[in-house]
């Protein structure tokens, strides 16, 4: 079944089928909330603001309409609006990407030095992500690890596609602003080419 199907079940009163909806993206919408959460230090009430997210949604259900926007985009909006809600009561409005983003294993053939400047250069990647304006990093997330489309971020961040493209494209060139003189650290070169 579509998500419309199940939504318009719903709205004739199978509420059974909402189990289903929040079984397709309960993994991913925590995940975003943890994303958003977890350098404000408040990772620990992400599960509360997924469960809030998938409550709202289901007392609004009748008003969604899915002409305007996909479920997903709707239930994205609904988590980033609580996100940005609980940030704003606890007077913390730093949002940043989760620290401990999955590093890669390293293969046993790889020396510890390489393994090293790997992780040194996620870690300066994602204090760069860190320091970006919310709206620029919401967009990032959204983009980069939800692998959303333009539309649904600007549906999601209520801005126009072209507003999104210029989020995402000043996003990156602060990025790379920022990592530019540790890229081009001629030592790093070195050591890169260790293991030719």
């Amino acid at each position: 079944m579509t998500d419309s199907q199940l939504i318009r079940e719903i709205k004739e009163g199978n509420l059974e089928c909402y189990a289903e909806l929040i079984r397709r993206y309960e993994k991913k919408i925590l995940s975003f909330v943890t994303h958003l959460l977890r350098q404000a230090h408040l990772e620990h009430i992400a599960e509360d603001i997924c469960q809030e997210t998938f409550y709202k949604a289901y007392k609004s259900i009748h008003s969604f309409r899915d002409v305007e926007a996909t479920f997903s985009t709707w239930l994205y909006t609904i988590a980033r609006n609580s996100v940005l809600s609980e940030l704003r009561k606890s007077r913390n409005s730093d949002v940043y990407l989760d620290d401990t983003l999955q590093v890669p294993m390293a293969s046993p053939k790889n020396l510890p030095e390489q393994v090293l400047l790997r992780n040194e250069r996620e870690s300066m990647v994602r204090l760069a992500i860190n320091s970006l304006p919310e709206k620029q990093r919401s967009a990032l997330i959204l983009r980069e690890y939800e692998q959303m489309d333009y539309t649904e971020i600007a549906t999601i961040l209520d801005l126009t596609v072209s507003s999104v493209k210029s989020l995402l494209f000043r996003a990156r060139q602060s990025i790379r602003g920022q990592l530019e003189t540790y890229i081009l650290d001629p030592h790093l070169d070195e050591a890169e080419g260790m293991n030719r």
